[in-house]
């Protein structure tokens, strides 16, 4: 299937999904944080969607603090690698990202087409999964497809904001269902409270590294090479190898601490 880059119309069915919750059942809701789960029937793939309010932080800090790859590995603890591969267009790329996954879950990793839309007091930032002939799966990881995944943010007030995440993302592997609960109910808050934590400490680190450096918002400091649309394809789930997991017992896995280093 051929690569589309999203149009205003893919934004504002996204922002439309963030904001209405029918047919959407909570599964989580403290601490300011709300999770919602939503089951595909035609896929089979679970959809996600979490909303926290951040009291003292900026949309424009949000918005920046989710691009800035620099950063990201400075709060994702999840994460094993990331990295931007290329420029489409002056808001849309592709990039590599990789993460743990509880041992002995084999670990995951992606490539995605991201695009993003300032509209006034609201930010969004989607993707979804392409095929990179440069970029195959790799031995050691389990190649997993986003369908949708993104994030809207939506300024409350001059130091107020709220984050909308919502994913869809068919992880491959036939995973026990205690992994799928356990990221409603444990992973997807933690994940949402430490971007919360890593925004609050977003512009003093930022002060100190590039300043002014924010190719998402000046393109003209985008130094990336330029990659043609016509060289992709839509990473189709079920082109990828399944691998069974269902097996893994929950009480054998090992959940690594935040600050665990990688192994």
């Amino acid at each position: 299937m051929p690569v589309q880059i999203p149009d205003d119309g893919d934004f504002a069915s996204f922002k439309e999904q963030c904001e209405n919750h029918d047919g959407w059942a909570a599964r989580y809701n403290k601490g300011g944080v709300t999770v919602w789960c939503r089951d595909e029937d035609s896929r089979g793939v679970q959809k996600l969607k979490m909303k926290i309010a951040c009291k003292d932080v900026t949309a424009e800090t949000l918005y920046d603090v989710l691009h800035d790859t620099s950063y990201r590995k400075k709060w994702d603890t999840n994460m094993i690698d990331t990295f931007d591969i290329g420029r489409l267009t002056v808001n849309a790329d592709v990039g590599y990202y990789s993460w743990r996954c509880p041992s002995p879950l084999k670990n995951r990793d992606f490539v995605t087409m991201r695009s993003w839309l300032p509209l006034g007091d609201d930010y969004l930032i989607i993707n979804y999964s392409v095929k990179h002939p440069q970029y195959p799966p790799k031995k050691d990881y389990v190649r997993a497809v986003s369908l949708l995944t993104g994030y809207l943010i939506q300024s409350n007030g001059p130091n107020c904001s709220t984050l909308y995440y919502l994913t869809q993302v068919d992880p491959k592997g036939s995973l026990p269902k205690w992994v799928v609960n356990r990221a409603s109910q444990f992973v997807a808050p933690k994940a949402m409270k430490k971007i919360y934590k890593a925004c609050q400490k977003y512009p003093e680190w930022k002060r100190k590294h590039n300043p002014n450096l924010k190719p998402w918002m000046y393109p003209e400091q985008n130094t990336l090479p330029c990659i043609n649309v016509a060289d992709l394809t839509v990473q189709r789930a079920d082109s990828l190898e399944n691998i069974d997991e269902s097996g893994v017992n929950e009480e054998k896995s090992h959940h690594h601490s935040d600050d665990e280093d990688e192994t």
